[in-house]
């Protein structure tokens, strides 16, 4: 077997300067690659005829510097490690590689892009993102962010902890892929939710939106879609009509991989619940349905059905689990068809019902007799 070297050599360039290398002899493999590895351009130059003092100096100085890092090649080529491969990728762009996964993600995704590129004032390399950085970015969201279209606007503290959640999930990315050397989700904490209120609509509000007429038709139909299953928007966005299938001793059912939990569901609907969808074709089953028309377009047709609540697409699926619990459906069932992991996450919805039961048990009074 050859005896591993590694020579620092010189080669002519352009414009009076001299670029130093590293050669390697036999080639050796970059372990991240799996490509061999001749020549390591080191990035320093000197001058070839130097001018001046400053100019000698200069060459000096990088051949310090030129000589430090030959002397470490050594060292790891004795040693058989060959991690210096990482210290080029250290250099590279954070942003750029974050915005190519940010591209094939919700939209979410991108809020919290946008919010990073502010606060790293739109410059990170990878040996930048370190835990001190995540850490302060996250006290960033939580205390100094604005909203992206109106910087007039705090961040509310669960929109910071959703963010926060969803950047850790790049980290973690970016660590599988060792883009990362170490895993920084081990050493930041995550943002606390608050707990807040879960607004839901009664039967009678339902029947309230069913009786108002919606000037986007489409988002009428896709929201009582929603209601009568319990589907996320963004599984309604997706959902085709390949997805909706007739099953044996089953009926009608949603046989479709869930967009935030990427697990396989087969959640059964019913006739009425079919209806909503409209005549059956190919593709998309809500088409034209954008996700734009969730927010002030649905705003608009909730007023106009005289709801004062403040009422998101989301409480729709909030919906869905009260009525369900309510009409006295098991909570283990209702936790199947919202597509929960864990039973302990559809409980919340068990609070919701408790208090309609004390409503309604306060609704019964008689008058005594004196």
């Amino acid at each position: 077997m050859a005896k591993k070297s590694a020579t620092l050599r010189q080669d002519e360039i352009s414009k009076g300067r001299i670029s130093l290398y590293i050669q390697y002899y036999p080639p050796i493999r970059n372990p991240r690659t799996m490509k061999m590895v001749q020549r390591e351009t080191l990035n320093i130059y000197l001058h070839k005829n130097p001018a001046d003092d400053i100019e000698r100096k200069h060459n000096e100085d990088m051949m310090v510097k030129a000589k430090t890092i030959h002397a470490q090649r050594v060292q790891s080529i004795v040693n058989d490690e060959y991690d210096f491969f990482d210290k080029h990728l250290l250099d590279e762009d954070f942003l750029k590689y974050y915005y190519e996964y940010v591209k094939t993600k919700p939209g979410k995704w991108l809020y919290v892009f946008q919010h990073f590129i502010r606060f790293v004032d739109g410059k990170c390399s990878f040996k930048e993102v370190t835990v001190d950085l995540c850490r302060r970015f996250g006290e960033y969201l939580l205390n100094d962010a604005t909203q992206l279209e109106n910087s007039n606007v705090k961040l509310k503290t669960n929109s910071a902890a959703g963010y926060f959640s969803t950047f850790r999930a790049m980290l973690k990315i970016a660590y599988r892929e060792k883009r990362l050397k170490e895993n920084v989700n081990d050493y930041i904490e995550k943002i606390q939710w608050e707990q807040t209120k879960r607004e839901y609509l009664t039967f009678d509000e339902v029947q309230k939106l069913i009786d108002t007429p919606c000037d986007i038709p489409v988002l009428k139909y896709a929201s009582m879609f929603s209601i009568m299953t319990g589907l996320r928007i963004s599984d309604i966005l997706q959902l085709e009509w390949e997805h909706i299938v007739n099953l044996p001793r089953q009926g009608w059912s949603i046989r479709m991989v869930t967009q935030k939990t990427k697990t396989q569901a087969n959640l059964p609907i019913s006739d009425e619940a079919l209806e909503w969808c409209g005549k059956r074709t190919t593709g998309r089953v809500f088409k034209n349905l954008q996700r734009s028309m969730v927010q002030f377009p649905l705003q608009r047709w909730i007023k106009e059905a005289g709801i004062e609540k403040h009422i998101t697409f989301h409480c729709f699926r909030h919906t869905f689990a009260a009525l369900q619990l309510s009409s006295g459906e098991d909570i283990y069932t209702v936790s199947k068809m919202l597509t929960h992991k864990h039973v302990s996450t559809t409980e919340i919805y068990a609070d919701l019902v408790s208090e309609k039961k004390v409503k309604s048990a306060n609704r019964i009074s008689f008058k005594k007799k004196e």
